[in-house]
């Protein structure tokens, strides 16, 4: 009985080595053709915004390196939580990649009591696209012609001076609490729905100032003025505009960041192919114009490893603005 059980055993084993084998063979063939089929991108914010522009640009550049389809899905809702769950739970096989930001990846798990993931453990890095940084926006009849100016006057009648968000807890709110506690003035925050029309009262004199990202475009319209940005070195796009750092507020630095995520256990080589083709398209002249032309600076070819390691270290410095800021939503 013993040896009959033995023989049926190495029998079984005789059958399944070759098909564990030719599986093994079948999942590197699939690797190594990879993509089959069009990509899907998950957005977790409308169409029409910044996110979505700047995920349509990178999906197009992306499908002429790739030899499929970058398809777009925009899944807005909660701060971009309700996308980052679905882009989380998806097959992890390379035909579900993210946009990612410092909301996904950073403010949000902070903001919210629960987001339904974790940046981290629920997502395998691709790449970084691009990175904002946040301009200072007065009126352009305002009497503040320099940062160091709004701040005199602030100081010289606490509470009475406003900047403008565009909700509690989004980026401007962040950098107006930052811009707030590192110069020790007591300003108003005055939340909108949206950046449109908190850039509006800005615009009309009803709110001081506001500091945020996608700037070029209302200071196009000739309405408000720039006073600093919040990058380490001027930026190509508004090279007559100081940083704080030259405006006398030291290392204030907020800049806001695009990049690629793909739910956790896609195949490294998947994800190797994916930052390849990321690399690609970010040296396309077209692509380069249409980020500086918006405010924002192309990142430089950077491996998985090093992606991941900076939305690491950024998470815990966004975690710490949201706690300056006493932001916090219900849901």
């Amino acid at each position: 009985m013993k040896r009959s059980i033995s023989f049926k055993k190495l029998l079984a084993l005789a059958y399944a080595v070759p098909l564990c084998l030719a599986s093994q063979q079948s999942f590197a063939q699939d690797e190594s053709s990879y993509p089959k089929s069009p990509v899907n991108m998950v957005v977790g914010w409308a169409a029409g915004g910044p996110a979505d522009t700047v995920a349509r640009l990178v999906a197009a550049e992306m499908s002429k390196h790739l030899g499929q389809s970058v398809v777009v899905e925009n899944k807005g809702g909660a701060g971009g939580n309700i996308g980052s769950v679905a882009a989380a739970r998806a097959k992890p096989d390379g035909y579900t990649i993210m946009l990612a930001t410092v909301a996904s990846h950073g403010l949000n798990s902070a903001l919210y009591d629960n987001i339904g993931y974790d940046p981290i453990k629920d997502f395998a890095p691709i790449g970084l696209i691009n990175t904002s940084p946040s301009t200072m926006l007065v009126q352009i009849d305002s009497p503040f012609k320099s940062v160091q100016d709004y701040i005199d006057s602030a100081r010289k009648n606490p509470g009475k001076h406003t900047y403008a968000s565009g909700g509690v807890g989004s980026s401007q709110h962040l950098a107006g609490a930052s811009f707030k506690m590192r110069t020790d003035i007591d300003v108003l925050h005055v939340p909108f729905k949206g950046t449109a029309p908190a850039l509006t009262d800005v615009m009309a004199g009803r709110v001081d100032m506001v500091i945020t990202t996608g700037a070029l475009a209302p200071l196009k319209s000739g309405k408000l003025r720039a006073l600093a940005v919040s990058s380490q070195q001027r930026i190509s796009a508004l090279p007559d505009v100081p940083t704080f750092d030259e405006a006398g507020v030291k290392d204030f630095y907020m800049e806001s960041w695009y990049g690629l995520v793909a739910p956790a256990g896609t195949p490294r080589p998947i994800l190797e192919k994916l930052n390849q083709a990321l690399t690609k398209s970010l040296q396309s002249p077209e692509l380069q114009k249409a980020f500086v032309d918006g405010g924002s600076e192309p990142a430089q070819p950077m491996s998985l490893d090093a992606y991941w390691d900076m939305v690491k270290n950024g998470m815990a410095e966004a975690q710490e603005l949201v706690r300056i800021s006493g932001a916090k939503q219900e849901k």
